[in-house]
């Protein structure tokens, strides 16, 4: 009787290559049936571009383009952020977009907003900011696209060739542009190209990072004004979407030269260096290069041949060895482990920092931490983490430091700080200045912020004065905005899980910092749901699929969730669960503010405001309530919480009470509404289709007993 022979490993490989070319196939034949769009001066618009009103099946979702000014302006949005498109290369697969604050003939002009070439890398390469290709010879090339020109404010005057005056255009007297609200310095410059941080003075602070394409003038480092910086700068920049063709686990993109057409690749090499040991080496070594490959290729086969041998040969090969080696060999192993034990945090940190060495913070040693500190005496609080000290740096700049003193899960706290807010810069995230990691020794350098943290602000305790709802307002707006930048702004999806008033730090001017990143998750921007082995984040602010999964699945709307709760927060000054309320009714403030709404009732609270602060609190608590639905699927995205906090309040609608059995049941009612259906909620996300939801048989009744006043039944 013969035996199957399994699969060999190259037949497997051909049937992944023939599934792989025919799902590609498929898609390519799908764009195939979708007509050019046109929008003003741009024409024949295809994928992966898209404008708002072609079908939904045309281009790529995450490069529409919208039709704005009578149809007559492209307009593209990066991070929330306007920007005009000049012109679409197909042949080199760039675009040209440039910032409509801009003005050619005024050199006065800047954009409003910060955009440095780092928001268009991802954290181990340049992939949209370079435009990469393949010619003759068997070596990538790459061309950086974009550049990036630093403003900055300077207290003293500077003597330097890299610091070119942007005088008579722009003076301290005259700019609107410090984005900070901070007093104006007295001389402002702008450096072209990039800047190491040895070439920043102390006297001076960088305001602005504007990208530009135009080569010639970054390597034009003298006899360059700022009138030509900014005609350069006026015509915009480019980048490349050859990283949207890459699937899962094929690395980079670039084009082939000989065929001009994308292919993608996990391995990149560039062009061929003799002199930098990270690039491949020419001549001789690339000869000593290819006989190291043939010999692996050649273990390889050894390899393959040794699977094939008869299971009594192995066994025996293993036996032998066993026998005789076998005690020294597992006193050794128990040694090793007993080592690593104690060593496995640090290196895990380690292996980490060493894999992502392009990070912007710095990395200081444990007595540059001492000396910041002035060995650690200005304590500013504890928490779970472990402590936090006040400092300051050698040029005067004050830094919080948090010690991670209690840090868990072999260090992944500190990794998931330094991997998210270290690598983006956006104004209303805290910025992570720098880190120290020295075995058992963890610390985080941030900017220090001087008004604390929210929770301070907002709830109304005697002798503190509490923010009025203009200021609080604003403050919403700029949190919102920050979570809005972690789930669109970067290349990949950062997951907060943890929003809370005291995670959202407020600097002097009361701009609001998105901060403690130390249960946040990065994930692709194309995966939807996400898998959690445990629940994470605090309770009061945590979206109910965390616990209960039948419900939907876990997402970025989890922290659109618990902004909801933050929001009815600020906008009732009071936490959400108050067991001492006068009222059992209010025990649970978004149930009674709801009922109160819906009835026309007026929201009687303890503090007196004006009939605008009272219409800013309702349209706070309206969106508040769309934030904290039961379903993640009715929930609005950050962008959408975004444009509602912008409107009229008469244009916003009620949405549906936030929890599906509303009623207030007790105890005894167990019995008589076991098997009651919840109701039904229309979803956006799903064409206005109305769903039904039921929860496991296991799981219909749970109950929260607030000091005896309430249960609340949750079906």
């Amino acid at each position: 009787m013969q035996s199957k022979r399994p699969l060999s490993s190259t037949s497997i490989a051909a049937l992944i290559f023939t599934l792989f070319h025919q799902t590609i196939s498929d898609a390519k034949a799908l764009h195939a049936h979708c007509s050019p769009s046109s929008c003003g001066d741009i024409q024949n618009i295809s994928h992966p571009f898209r404008v708002q009103t072609d079908p939904r099946h045309c281009g790529d979702r995450r490069y529409t383009l919208s039709c704005e000014n009578n149809l007559t302006t492209t307009v593209l949005y990066l991070f929330s952020i306007k920007f005009y498109v000049k012109s679409i290369n197909y042949n080199n697969y760039t675009i040209r977009v440039v910032d409509p604050n801009f003005l050619k003939d005024n050199c006065s002009s800047l954009p409003l907003y910060s955009f440095p070439v780092y928001n268009f890398r991802r954290y181990y390469d340049a992939a949209y900011s370079t435009y990469i290709y393949k010619g003759n010879d068997e070596y990538w090339n790459s061309v950086t696209l974009s550049e990036v020109i630093t403003f900055l404010n300077c207290e003293n005057p500077v003597n330097s060739p890299l610091y070119i005056p942007t005088t008579p255009c722009i003076s301290s007297k005259t700019s609107s542009w410090d984005l900070y609200g901070r007093p104006e310095a007295q001389y402002s410059y702008v450096i072209n190209g990039g800047t190491a941080a040895s070439e920043l003075k102390d006297s001076c602070r960088i305001e602005l990072m504007v990208m530009t394409s135009s080569q010639e003038i970054v390597r034009k480092k003298s006899n360059i004004s700022y009138v030509d910086i900014h005609n350069e700068m006026s015509n915009g920049f480019e980048l490349s979407w050859l990283q949207s063709y890459a699937k899962i686990g094929e690395g980079r993109c670039y084009v082939d030269d000989s065929n001009n057409t994308v292919q993608c690749s996990s391995l990149y090499y560039p062009a061929c260096d003799p002199w930098r040991l990270t690039h491949p080496p020419c001549g001789i070594y690339k000869k000593i290069l290819r006989m190291f490959e043939d010999s692996l290729i050649a273990l390889a086969t050894i390899v393959e041949v040794l699977i094939g041998l008869d299971l009594l040969a192995i066994v025996l090969l293993w036996l032998v060895p066993k026998t005789v080696l076998g005690t020294p060999c597992v006193i050794a192993f128990l040694i090793y482990k007993w080592r690593r034990r104690h060593l496995s945090t640090y290196d895990v940190i380690e292996e980490f920092l060493q894999s992502n060495n392009n990070l912007m913070p710095i990395r200081y040693s444990y007595s540059n931490i001492r000396k910041m500190t002035m060995g650690f005496k200005d304590k500013l609080g504890e928490g779970g983490f472990g402590s936090v000290y006040k400092g300051k740096l050698r040029s005067g700049r004050l830094v919080a430091i948090k010690m991670l003193e209690k840090t868990k899960a072999n260090g992944q706290d500190f990794i998931n700080e330094v991997a998210t807010i270290g690598r983006i810069h956006h104004v209303n995230v805290v910025e992570l200045v720098g880190f120290c990691v020295q075995r058992s020794k963890r610390a985080l350098v941030y900017d220090f912020m001087s008004n604390g943290s929210l929770d301070k602000c907002i709830y109304c305790q005697e002798g503190n004065n509490s923010l009025d709802y203009k200021k609080l307002y604003k403050i919403s707006l700029g949190v919102a905005r920050g979570i809005e930048y972690l789930h669109r702004g970067c290349n990949m999806q950062i997951l907060h899980f943890d929003i809370k008033p005291h995670n959202i730090l407020l600097d002097e001017n009361f701009v609001p910092k998105v901060s403690d990143f130390g249960l946040a998750r990065l994930c692709p921007l194309d995966k939807s749901i996400v898998s959690l082995t445990a629940a994470r984040g605090t309770m009061g602010y945590m979206a109910p699929e965390l616990f209960y999964r039948n419900i939907g699945g876990v997402s970025y709307k989890a922290d659109v969730y618990s902004f909801g709760m933050l929001l009815m927060e600020m906008a009732s000054r009071r936490k959400n669960l108050n067991a001492v309320a006068e009222h059992t009714s209010q025990i649970y403030f978004p149930s009674w503010v709801y009922d109160q709404i819906i009835e026309g009732n007026d929201l009687q609270m303890e503090d007196a405001i004006t009939e605008e602060e009272s219409k800013i609190r309702k349209k706070m608590i309206i969106v508040a309530l769309w934030c904290i639905q039961m379903k993640p699927s009715d929930r609005p995205s950050m962008n959408k919480v975004i444009q509602m906090l912008e409107r009229e309040i008469e244009s916003l609608q009620m949405p549906p009470k936030p929890f599906l059995c509303p009623e207030q049941k007790s105890v005894e009612d167990v019995g008589e509404t076991s098997n009651s259906k919840c109701s039904t909620i229309p979803s956006e996300d799903d064409d206005n289709e109305e769903m039904s939801l039921f929860l496991n048989s296991n799981d219909n009744n749970k109950f929260a007993d607030v000091k005896g006043k309430l249960k609340v039944h949750i079906c």
